[in-house]
């Protein structure tokens, strides 16, 4: 079902890593995040990668029948040719193409480990929410406390009067794929982060 402004009703946008990490863990959780956004009929759009945390989502929510829609910029296609990237695949002019994109075929947002990229398009969903651009739920999935040292910095930053409380709650925490996806979908929609 398409909703106002081009995204699908329970569409989610999940920004993670290329690269697996250290700990087999991060994999084995994308894997669950993706069986499980499949399980509960949720779409995926992710940012078209076939490796790493990025392609265990994507390889999991494939095989469990869900709707995958990939966004990649031209130079990054160009270098990686990826061949187990799932999906339907909207090759893009930038990096800002593509979360533009991004953001407008999705109606919430998961954040699962990564580096840079994935702190870029996570802090860039909460501006967005703060400058009152969109309303997407935004859920930072803290699977085995890997954001807990950004929890912190970003209480910091209210504390220290760069954010207020009421801005902080817009991006919420979750532990596993089940309770990210009941914030992300509205089943259980909170106001603050848990």
């Amino acid at each position: 079902m398409m909703l106002e402004g081009g995204y699908q009703h329970n569409r989610i946008g999940v920004f993670c890593g290329a690269r697996p990490g250290v700990d087999s863990r991060y994999t084995d959780f994308a894997a669950d995040f993706g069986a499980v956004l499949a399980r509960r009929g949720a779409g995926l759009v992710y940012g078209a990668g076939g490796v790493g945390i990025m392609g265990a989502l994507a390889a999991a929510a494939d095989a469990g029948g869900a709707a995958i829609t990939g966004v990649i910029p031209h130079h990054l296609h160009e270098r990686e040719r990826g061949t187990n990237v799932r999906g339907r695949i909207f090759i893009v002019r930038s990096m800002h193409a593509r979360k533009a994109l991004m953001y407008r075929l999705s109606s919430g947002f998961a954040v699962l480990p990564g580096g840079f990229g994935t702190l870029d398009e996570l802090l860039e969903v909460a501006t967005w929410n703060q400058l009152g651009l969109h309303r997407k739920p935004l859920v930072l999935a803290n699977h085995n406390g890997f954001f807990d040292p950004l929890l912190v910095f970003l209480d910091h930053i209210v504390e220290e009067g760069f954010l207020a409380p009421a801005e902080r709650t817009c991006i919420q925490v979750a532990a596993d794929p089940e309770d990210a996806l009941d914030r992300l979908t509205g089943t259980a929609m909170t106001s603050g982060p848990a």
